[in-house]
């Protein structure tokens, strides 16, 4: 009995530390902190500054938390290999890697690029709540994330084709966002 108990405590362990550990993918599309309170972002610029350096499409969105048409964005049905930049700060936010059609009229992500590329900030505008996903850099609005996405993250980020820049895969990074 006493070598089955021992069987049993080594057994538990090995399996209870292999389920511990994290599922093959699962860390490799972390999910952005949620923020419910006021962010300083590192980039913070005047009006007058983001008007000149942005087109009035992408200042309406990203600085005045906008949005495009459904159907109508330029990225919406745009399947290219390649990386999307914020057109405020020119990080890169998203790869073509987790695009997907969702259907909705705007080009949709399963997953950023990394962790730190985006956030994610409690909207209640417009009588519900949500969350808004911003550059973080900037905390200029991209669009939103929903959690109707597919897996393996279960999320659609739900972008503005105004809000980002394509580049093509090896292709060399923005060094300006479109100017007027």
């Amino acid at each position: 009995m006493k070598r089955f108990n021992s069987f049993l405590l080594v057994f538990g362990c090995l399996f209870y530390s292999s389920c511990g550990n994290s599922q093959p993918g699962a860390n490799k599309y972390p999910n952005p902190p949620v923020s419910t309170g006021k962010i300083n972002f590192p980039i913070q610029l005047t009006d007058a500054e983001w008007k000149e350096r942005l087109t009035s499409e992408q200042y309406e969105i990203l600085r005045n938390q906008g949005t495009e048409r459904p159907f109508t964005g330029k990225y919406d049905h745009f399947y290219e290999k390649g990386t999307y930049y914020s057109a405020a700060t020119l990080q890169p936010l998203f790869s073509s890697d987790t695009k997907f059609d969702s259907g909705t009229g705007w080009p949709s992500f399963f997953a950023p690029i990394s962790e730190d590329a985006v956030r994610l900030v409690i909207d209640n505008k417009d009588g519900m709540q949500r969350e808004e996903v911003v550059d973080s850099k900037s905390g200029s609005h991209l669009g939103h994330v929903f959690d109707d996405g597919p897996p393996p993250t279960g999320k659609r980020y739900c972008m503005n084709s105004a809000a980002l820049i394509f580049v093509p895969e090896g292709g060399e990074a923005p060094v300006k966002s479109i100017m007027k």
